[in-house]
């Protein structure tokens, strides 16, 4: 039996990001930028108000008074324009006369710093300045930003909102990204059926699929549910071969345990190699993985159970996803927690058990509460597992966690 951690890294070892495509800067967001992003004008392109207020020489407010100093009186020079942001006259100021300016305008030629309205009386047609400023004061001077030749974004830089900016900033509209992988999901059972049907004797909705598809857009993946599927060997094979043509990585549901998994084998033998393995985990410990078809596709074969396939997802795909989206760390967040109530584990398997993790307001430690269904007699029921917002991580040598005893506590999103 293959440790979870063994199994994790033959897994991992395989995931390769797609082929970088240009996108729209809008649609980059999330995306792992694959060039060097070269700027090719300064940012600000243009001296520029920082602030609303007038715009001075410095050295013709040289006798107002300095911060904190009470002495002195005010500078009163002549107000001679305004200057909006937008705005595209060209202003020269003279000596000894000031321009209304307003955040983002185009500072007049001649001035060097911006008198924030504050500092002064707010005068029309003259103003009185209650504060002296030094050359540069409030102004955004030309490329104090970036200037020609900087890059505004690296390779390997995730694009988030402060990346879309600055792409829009220094005039890019595309940029090269490693785009989301794309995930092919496919169910096999004859007991199945698709939600616009109502299940007959025997028959069970297909909740795997949609589970999974769930998850790995959560993940980041681009994802195509293909749904059920007949696995009458030359159909099966088409439809297989098909989705690792379009696909990153392919998750087939139902393909271990039962008739319908060994025909789904048997298939997929003449498309690479596929292992089916016990994993030391529960629940999900039966699962395969392989490299199908000639561009060596990542195939998951997964219970039908939704539970089991959500966790075997989370350990096993979700990781190979976001290494394809280039996050730093594809792995959950495990954190120490103590347990308020006691924990129940298989010999042999690591435990991983849902749960609600919360944290004392007066101490700030972290508690985490075993959930119904943790127990592993119960592993396979789902409503529980929607309530969780994390796992109990309980080693293979451990069967019982008592009240009060802290564990590993793998953290999954916060949906409240």
């Amino acid at each position: 039996m293959r440790s979870v951690e063994e199994q994790q890294a033959l897994v991992t070892a395989s995931a390769v990001a797609p082929n970088p495509v240009r996108v729209s800067i809008q649609d980059a967001l999330g995306l792992m930028c694959a060039e060097e992003v070269e700027t090719t004008m300064p940012l600000p392109g243009f001296d520029q108000a920082a602030i609303d207020g007038f715009a001075v020489r410095a050295v013709d407010v040289k006798c107002a008074p300095a911060a904190g100093d009470p002495q002195g009186s005010s500078v009163v020079l002549p107000v001679v324009g305004d200057v909006t942001a937008g705005s595209r006259l060209h202003t020269r100021l003279q000596p000894d006369q000031t321009v209304r300016v307003f955040t983002g305008a185009a500072l007049p030629a001649l001035a060097d710093a911006v008198v924030p309205l504050a500092w002064t009386d707010n005068g029309e047609t003259r103003v009185a300045i209650n504060r002296r400023v030094n050359p540069g004061d409030f102004v955004r001077r030309v490329g104090d930003d970036v200037t020609p030749g900087d890059i505004a974004v690296h390779a390997g830089t995730i694009v988030g909102p402060a990346q879309v900016g600055l792409l829009a900033a220094v005039g890019r509209d595309k940029v090269l990204v490693h785009p989301r992988p794309r995930v092919a999901i496919i169910s096999v059972g004859n007991e199945l059926v698709d939600l616009d049907r109502t299940p007959g004797q025997g028959q069970v909705y297909d909740v795997a699929s949609y589970a999974l598809t769930a998850a790995a857009l959560d993940a980041g993946a681009e994802v195509h549910r293909v749904g059920i599927v007949s696995t009458e060997p030359r159909a099966f094979r088409e439809l297989v071969e098909t989705q690792l043509l379009r696909s990153e990585i392919v998750i087939i549901a139902g393909a271990v345990g039962g008739i319908a998994s060994e025909h789904v084998r048997n298939v997929l033998t003449d498309l690479g190699e596929v292992e089916v393995e016990r994993v030391a985990m529960h629940p999900g410990s039966v699962q395969g993985f392989g490299l199908l078809g000639a561009d060596q596709i990542p195939t998951f074969l997964v219970p039908s159970n939704a539970v089991s396939a959500l966790l075997v997802f989370e350990l096993m795909v979700r990781p190979m996803i976001r290494i394809a989206l280039g996050k730093r760390h594809p792995l959950r967040r495990i954190i120490r927690a103590r347990t308020i109530t006691p924990v129940t584990s298989m010999k042999g398997r690591a435990g991983y058990l849902r749960a609600q993790l919360m944290r004392d307001e007066a101490t700030g430690e972290y508690l985490v509460q075993a959930l119904a269904g943790a127990n592993p007699s119960t592993s396979h029921l789902l409503a529980s597992l929607s309530e969780a917002n994390a796992l109990i991580v309980v080693p293979p040598d451990v069967t019982e966690v008592r009240t009060g005893e802290e564990v590993d506590v793998l953290f999954l999103a916060q949906r409240r």
